[in-house]
């Protein structure tokens, strides 16, 4: 057996016994489940692959070569967990366009545009990007500059200069819709930044403590879509819901450890709370309507809340029309209603950390922190028998962004 019918014949075993495996732990219970685990085993191949890969892209090739070695995570483990990168704060822009940072908060970044599969490198001196829920506005943060445009490049609507969070590390950047001001999520709090204004709005030291900080670990926040509400949380507090100007108005009790995302529905009729504990987690959904008045305690069922999932700790989701996309720990991303009805799952295989989707919700980009961006066709139909998960989806490409690599691998 060569080397491509070994790589395909046992990619496509494992795939298979994954998703008979998964399948049936979800109908029957995972109590029931008497099987073994199927293992991928095809760690020995990794390197020969990679390089045929990388062969493959110099000679324009990879077509073919994404049809002999369909992709897969595993057998190249430990070329990732040397060289990986997260793909952070992915933007839609238009057509199939987008906009996304390599890098975390505390390491410096590199911001890309994608269009189609070719890829341009922006301004190295950028540290942020951000996109408001409605209305098209972009933040681009550069050195210590906040610029909010309309549409992507377009008319500049105004900025910002950063004084005491100049050098902060920054997260998440979320522009109000009508570019007045911004949501700045980092590690050293979550602040309102607006005209000569670096307002900290979480956390909030309410008991006059001496030894106070803002240091905060698992930080999170988001908008709502009309940008009526911010809610946002940590590792120590639990999500906090305020009004557009950052006052507290009620907070929303995690039901597993530590509050770890939050979001809206695209209708803002639903906010769902995500609390994790390891590599797990519990995604609440309460009504928008009773936000102001609901109390939801630390882990205490109530009819004041719908579960939404039970197993995932959400590093990252996007709302679309009909239902969120949620993005976990493991490597999956998974579509659920706003019932709580699980609709589909896909495997990519590292912890989730960016997603965008176009404006007609038929392609999703993903982000990973193995250094890959995948694009995905939703509902196109399965791209080969090596696909783990059952939503259908074709996966068009994914590229390899890894820091010790001269180019970008497209696989």
């Amino acid at each position: 057996m060569n080397i491509q019918e070994e790589w395909f014949s046992k990619g496509k075993k494992y795939a298979q016994g994954i998703n008979e495996m998964v399948d049936f732990g979800e109908k029957n219970g995972w109590e029931n489940w008497k099987g073994e685990e199927p293992e991928d085993i095809r760690d020995h191949l990794g390197k020969d692959v990679l390089d045929l890969l990388k062969k493959a892209n110099l000679e324009g090739t990879v077509d073919k070569f994404r049809d002999d070695f369909p992709p897969s995570n595993m057998p190249i483990i430990k070329f990732i967990e040397k060289q990986a990168q997260s793909i952070e704060q992915l933007f839609f822009i238009d057509n199939q366009r987008i906009v996304f940072l390599t890098g975390t908060s505390y390491e410096k970044r590199q911001a890309y545009l994608l269009d189609g599969d070719k890829i341009l490198k922006l301004d190295s001196k950028i540290r942020a990007v951000g996109k408001s829920k409605q209305g098209n506005v972009f933040a681009v943060v550069s050195e210590n500059r906040v610029s909010l445009f309309k549409n992507w490049n377009g008319e500049l609507i105004r900025e910002f200069i950063l004084n005491d969070l100049a050098n902060i590390g920054i997260t998440e950047l979320i522009p109000f819709n009508d570019g007045s001001k911004v949501l700045f999520v980092s590690s050293e709090g979550i602040y309102l930044i607006s005209e000569n204004v670096e307002k900290l709005i979480h956390p909030i030291n309410e008991d006059d403590e001496e030894d106070w900080d803002t240091n905060i670990d698992m930080e999170n926040a988001t908008l709502s879509n009309d940008n009526k509400y911010i809610v946002a949380g940590d590792q120590g507090v639990d999500h906090v819901v305020m009004d557009n100007d950052g006052n507290k108005i009620n907070q929303i009790g995690p039901q597993s450890s530590y509050p770890h995302f939050c979001l809206f529905s695209k209708d803002d009729q639903q906010l769902i709370t995500n609390s994790c504990h390891f590599y797990n987690g519990i995604t609440i959904g309460v009504e928008t309507a009773k936000i102001k008045e609901i109390q939801v305690e630390a882990y205490t069922e109530s009819d004041e809340f719908i579960v939404i999932d039970d197993e995932m700790r959400v590093y990252t989701g996007l709302a679309a029309l009909d239902y969120y996309i949620l993005g976990d720990a493991y490597g999956y991303i998974k579509a659920f209603d706003k019932a709580g009805k699980k609709i589909w799952r896909h495997y990519l295989g590292s912890t989730i950390s960016g997603m965008t989707i176009s404006d007609d919700e038929k392609t999703l980009w993903i982000g990973s922190s193995s250094g890959m961006l995948h694009k995905l066709q939703l509902g196109k139909g399965h791209r080969d028998e090596h696909t783990i998960g059952n939503g259908n989806h074709y996966e068009e490409f994914r590229l390899i962004i890894w820091k010790d690599e001269p180019q970008i691998w497209k696989w």
